[in-house]
Protein backbone atom coordinates (compact mmCIF):
# COMPACT_ATOMS: atom_id res chain seq x y z
CA UNK A 1 0.00 0.00 0.00
CA UNK A 2 1.28 3.17 -1.26
CA UNK A 3 0.66 5.83 1.72
CA UNK A 4 1.76 9.50 0.97
CA UNK A 5 2.04 12.24 3.57
CA UNK A 6 1.39 15.76 2.04
CA UNK A 7 5.07 17.96 2.09
CA UNK A 8 4.42 21.23 3.10
CA UNK A 9 5.24 23.88 5.92
CA UNK A 10 3.50 23.03 9.01
CA UNK A 11 4.06 19.20 9.24
CA UNK A 12 3.98 16.80 12.41
CA UNK A 13 6.16 14.18 10.37
CA UNK A 14 8.51 12.60 12.18
CA UNK A 15 6.11 10.83 15.06
CA UNK A 16 3.58 10.29 12.26
CA UNK A 17 5.64 8.48 10.22
CA UNK A 18 6.97 6.36 13.22
CA UNK A 19 3.28 5.47 14.07
CA UNK A 20 2.77 4.58 10.67
CA UNK A 21 6.34 2.19 10.79
CA UNK A 22 4.46 0.24 13.42
CA UNK A 23 1.77 -0.34 11.57
CA UNK A 24 4.13 -2.12 8.50
CA UNK A 25 3.76 1.03 6.47
CA UNK A 26 6.55 3.03 5.07
CA UNK A 27 4.99 6.45 4.13
CA UNK A 28 6.56 8.90 1.52
CA UNK A 29 6.60 12.92 2.43
CA UNK A 30 5.60 14.48 -0.98
CA UNK A 31 4.68 17.68 -2.40
CA UNK A 32 4.40 16.28 -5.78
CA UNK A 33 1.06 16.34 -6.93
CA UNK A 34 1.69 13.05 -9.27
CA UNK A 35 2.95 11.47 -6.24
CA UNK A 36 -0.44 12.64 -3.80
CA UNK A 37 -2.90 11.55 -6.98
CA UNK A 38 -1.88 8.07 -7.28
CA UNK A 39 -1.28 7.13 -3.67
CA UNK A 40 -3.87 4.68 -2.16
CA UNK A 41 -4.04 7.24 1.07
CA UNK A 42 -2.72 10.55 1.36
CA UNK A 43 -2.48 12.04 5.11
CA UNK A 44 -2.68 15.50 6.06
CA UNK A 45 -0.70 16.53 8.78
CA UNK A 46 -0.54 19.56 10.28
CA UNK A 47 0.79 21.81 13.37
CA UNK A 48 1.07 25.57 13.49
CA UNK A 49 -0.58 28.81 12.06
CA UNK A 50 -3.44 28.66 9.61
CA UNK A 51 -2.81 31.66 7.61
CA UNK A 52 0.85 30.78 7.17
CA UNK A 53 0.22 26.77 6.49
CA UNK A 54 -2.47 27.84 3.43
CA UNK A 55 -0.01 30.47 2.27
CA UNK A 56 2.82 27.41 1.74
CA UNK A 57 0.26 25.00 0.02
CA UNK A 58 -0.84 27.66 -2.00
CA UNK A 59 3.01 28.62 -3.12
CA UNK A 60 3.05 24.90 -4.42
CA UNK A 61 -0.26 24.52 -6.03
CA UNK A 62 -0.88 21.97 -3.39
CA UNK A 63 -4.62 23.28 -1.96
CA UNK A 64 -5.84 22.47 -5.65
CA UNK A 65 -4.57 19.40 -6.05
CA UNK A 66 -6.07 17.96 -2.65
CA UNK A 67 -9.66 19.15 -3.33
CA UNK A 68 -9.51 16.66 -6.34
CA UNK A 69 -8.24 13.50 -4.43
CA UNK A 70 -10.39 10.12 -4.77
CA UNK A 71 -8.89 8.12 -2.31
CA UNK A 72 -9.66 8.09 1.95
CA UNK A 73 -7.73 10.99 2.61
CA UNK A 74 -7.10 11.85 6.99
CA UNK A 75 -6.31 15.23 7.80
CA UNK A 76 -4.91 15.81 11.41
CA UNK A 77 -5.34 18.54 13.48
CA UNK A 78 -4.46 21.84 11.28
CA UNK A 79 -4.96 19.91 8.57
CA UNK A 80 -8.49 19.09 9.50
CA UNK A 81 -9.30 22.57 10.31
CA UNK A 82 -7.36 23.74 7.10
CA UNK A 83 -9.88 21.56 5.32
CA UNK A 84 -12.61 23.64 6.47
CA UNK A 85 -14.28 26.32 4.62
CA UNK A 86 -12.51 29.60 6.89
CA UNK A 87 -10.82 29.67 10.29
CA UNK A 88 -10.95 32.89 12.50
CA UNK A 89 -7.49 32.06 12.80
CA UNK A 90 -5.92 35.16 11.15
CA UNK A 91 -9.13 35.25 9.08
CA UNK A 92 -7.83 32.43 7.17
CA UNK A 93 -9.17 30.68 3.74
CA UNK A 94 -9.20 27.25 3.64
CA UNK A 95 -9.59 24.75 1.61
CA UNK A 96 -12.96 24.51 1.65
CA UNK A 97 -13.76 20.51 1.47
CA UNK A 98 -15.79 20.55 4.30
CA UNK A 99 -18.07 23.47 4.27
CA UNK A 100 -17.84 24.41 7.82
CA UNK A 101 -15.69 27.19 10.06
CA UNK A 102 -13.03 27.08 12.17
CA UNK A 103 -13.42 28.85 15.43
CA UNK A 104 -11.84 30.07 18.67
CA UNK A 105 -12.45 28.88 21.75
CA UNK A 106 -13.96 31.28 23.68
CA UNK A 107 -14.67 30.50 26.70
CA UNK A 108 -13.41 31.92 29.77
CA UNK A 109 -13.39 29.07 32.36
CA UNK A 110 -10.94 27.21 30.43
CA UNK A 111 -7.48 27.52 29.16
CA UNK A 112 -6.39 27.70 25.58
CA UNK A 113 -4.89 25.69 23.96
CA UNK A 114 -7.00 23.04 24.53
CA UNK A 115 -3.87 20.57 25.48
CA UNK A 116 -3.74 17.28 26.41
CA UNK A 117 -5.79 14.17 27.06
CA UNK A 118 -9.44 14.15 26.40
CA UNK A 119 -12.31 11.78 25.27
CA UNK A 120 -14.00 11.25 22.67
CA UNK A 121 -17.85 10.22 22.31
CA UNK A 122 -20.95 9.79 19.73
CA UNK A 123 -18.45 7.38 17.27
CA UNK A 124 -19.85 7.03 14.01
CA UNK A 125 -17.55 5.53 11.20
CA UNK A 126 -15.47 2.88 10.27
CA UNK A 127 -12.65 5.52 10.91
CA UNK A 128 -13.08 4.71 14.58
CA UNK A 129 -14.68 1.25 14.73
CA UNK A 130 -12.99 -0.93 17.68
CA UNK A 131 -12.49 2.45 19.72
CA UNK A 132 -14.44 2.49 23.10
CA UNK A 133 -17.21 5.53 24.02
CA UNK A 134 -15.12 7.85 25.89
CA UNK A 135 -11.51 6.50 24.89
CA UNK A 136 -9.14 9.47 25.77
CA UNK A 137 -6.91 11.22 22.93
CA UNK A 138 -4.24 13.74 22.72
CA UNK A 139 -5.10 17.04 21.52
CA UNK A 140 -3.50 20.06 21.60
CA UNK A 141 -5.41 23.27 19.54
CA UNK A 142 -6.74 26.62 20.09
CA UNK A 143 -9.35 26.45 17.54
CA UNK A 144 -12.36 24.29 16.76
CA UNK A 145 -14.76 22.89 14.23
CA UNK A 146 -18.32 22.99 15.74
CA UNK A 147 -20.67 19.83 15.61
CA UNK A 148 -22.64 19.59 12.17
CA UNK A 149 -24.09 16.92 9.91
CA UNK A 150 -20.30 15.89 9.05
CA UNK A 151 -18.95 15.04 12.70
CA UNK A 152 -18.37 11.44 13.11
CA UNK A 153 -17.06 11.96 16.82
CA UNK A 154 -17.60 14.17 19.52
CA UNK A 155 -15.09 16.09 22.39
CA UNK A 156 -16.02 18.66 24.61
CA UNK A 157 -13.64 21.66 25.86
CA UNK A 158 -16.35 22.57 27.98
CA UNK A 159 -18.65 22.77 24.65
CA UNK A 160 -18.87 20.29 22.73
CA UNK A 161 -16.98 20.12 19.10
CA UNK A 162 -16.19 18.03 16.20
CA UNK A 163 -13.51 15.01 17.18
CA UNK A 164 -13.51 13.99 13.72
CA UNK A 165 -15.22 14.91 10.74
CA UNK A 166 -16.54 13.05 7.83
CA UNK A 167 -17.13 13.86 3.64
CA UNK A 168 -17.42 11.52 0.88
CA UNK A 169 -13.55 10.20 0.64
CA UNK A 170 -12.48 13.02 3.12
CA UNK A 171 -11.80 12.01 6.24
CA UNK A 172 -10.37 14.45 9.57
CA UNK A 173 -9.31 14.32 13.06
CA UNK A 174 -8.25 16.90 15.68
CA UNK A 175 -6.32 14.94 18.34
CA UNK A 176 -3.11 13.61 17.35
CA UNK A 177 -3.24 9.81 16.65
CA UNK A 178 0.62 9.17 17.07
CA UNK A 179 0.02 10.53 20.35
CA UNK A 180 -2.76 9.00 21.54
CA UNK A 181 -1.93 5.47 22.50
CA UNK A 182 -3.95 2.76 21.66
CA UNK A 183 -6.78 4.21 20.75
CA UNK A 184 -4.62 6.81 18.23
CA UNK A 185 -3.25 3.53 16.63
CA UNK A 186 -6.44 1.91 15.87
CA UNK A 187 -7.70 4.97 14.31
CA UNK A 188 -4.42 4.96 12.02
CA UNK A 189 -5.08 1.13 11.43
CA UNK A 190 -8.75 1.66 10.77
CA UNK A 191 -7.77 4.90 8.04
CA UNK A 192 -5.62 2.33 6.67
CA UNK A 193 -8.08 -0.13 5.44
CA UNK A 194 -10.83 2.09 4.08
Amino acid sequence: MKVAIVKYNAGNIQSLTFALNRLGITPVLSDDPQILLTADKVIFPGQGEASSAMRSLRAAGLDQVLRQLKQPFLGVCLGMQLMCTSSEENDTQGLGIIPEKVLRFADPSVKVPHMGWNDITDLKSPLTQGIDEHSYLYFVHSYYVPLSEYTIATCAYPQPFSAALHKDNYYAIQPHPEKSADAGMKLLDNFLKL
